[in-house]
């Protein structure tokens, strides 16, 4: 079944083209995604054709029709992992640095729905075909604790703590810096960067509110690094990576939003032996409390940091 989507752009916005509003307005469809369904006639301006250039002045109402997304289902492989907690209604893992979460374009084998879909025979069909049990998201190349549900209640009930910010979401980050204080929030919207595709951005117009709570744990002044702890309030994709990038303290590592000459201005030739081993972002989901779906008890799993990050804690701890 087709979808469709209304949206007015503003009469007191400058003038700007129609694709690059609709990249901003519609950040989970790609700018190729966008140009086909122009040129096919799916989206209009006040009910007429346009083309991708066509200069937005005011006023319009841009319509957006969705084909119905062809059926694809994701394929159970005997992946090993490292389970925290389980029982009929939720399955708590540890996911390892390295693991996408679900198939999508590029990743369609080798993701943690993969080896679900083979752990736990009944999953299927829980929240969607690709994203079976799937009620929230850690980056690829971060590590840590991550729920998924089992049955369409248990579904319903994380999904609605996940909404309403309750989900005690702890991380460690090793980040590039000091902080002018050992405690604070970062409350700064974050949506699809403006002109990077692949980045979210404080910048972007149509920003969600994202928050994130940080404490400093330990700071290495010789090498101008910090181990934070963060609590997330919300949980906007990039959050952590976006927040901290953007106040000029990146994650270490980081090779979307961080600043590689930082690392190799490191004089210390062991300590950046040690960041090149990891994976990606020294970023680690640490611990997640939640109300469990049926017992309606709180449940709290921990993970212990990979042995990659570790070690720099430790030569830091050690050095400084």
């Amino acid at each position: 079944m087709k979808s469709n989507q209304h949206l007015l752009f503003p009469e007191d916005r400058q003038t700007e083209r129609l694709d690059t509003f609709l990249a901003e307005a519609l950040p989970d469809i790609s700018r190729s995604q966008l140009k086909k369904l122009i040129e096919c006639g799916q989206i209009t301006i006040n009910g007429m054709p346009t083309k991708a250039s066509h200069k937005l002045k005011g006023g319009e109402l841009i319509r957006v029709t969705l084909p119905e997304a062809e059926p694809t289902k994701a394929l159970a492989e005997d992946i090993p992992l490292h389970i925290l907690y389980e029982d009929q209604d939720v399955i708590v893992v540890d996911k390892p640095a390295g693991m996408v979460v679900h198939p999508a374009a590029g990743h369609s084998r080798g993701t943690l729905v993969n080896a679900l879909l083979h752990h736990c025979t009944d999953l299927a069909g829980i929240g969607g075909e690709l994203r079976p049990g799937i009620v929230h998201r850690i980056d690829k190349d971060t590590s840590g604790v991550l729920v998924v549900t089992k049955n369409d209640q248990s579904h319903q009930s994380l999904s609605a703590q996940f909404k309403d910010h309750s989900i005690n979401r702890c991380y460690i980050a090793l980040i590039h810096g000091t902080l002018d204080t050992k405690s604070g929030s970062i409350d700064q919207p974050i949506g699809r960067h403006p002109t990077q595709r692949k980045k979210m951005s404080g910048k972007s117009r149509n920003g969600k509110r994202a928050v994130t709570h940080w404490k400093t744990l330990k700071q290495y002044n010789t090498n101008r690094m910090s181990l934070v702890e963060l609590q997330l309030e919300t949980g906007r994709t990039h959050q952590i990576r976006v927040h901290f990038s953007e106040i000029n303290c990146p994650l270490l590592s980081d090779p979307l939003y961080g600043n590689r000459s930082r690392t190799t201005a490191i004089k210390d030739m062991e300590l950046r032996r040690l960041i090149d081993q990891l994976p990606g972002q020294a970023l680690h989901a640490q611990k997640l409390g939640f109300i469990h779906p049926t017992s309606g008890k709180y449940l709290e799993l921990f993970s212990e940091m990979p042995d990659t990050l570790k070690n720099i804690i430790d030569y830091l701890d050690q050095t400084s």
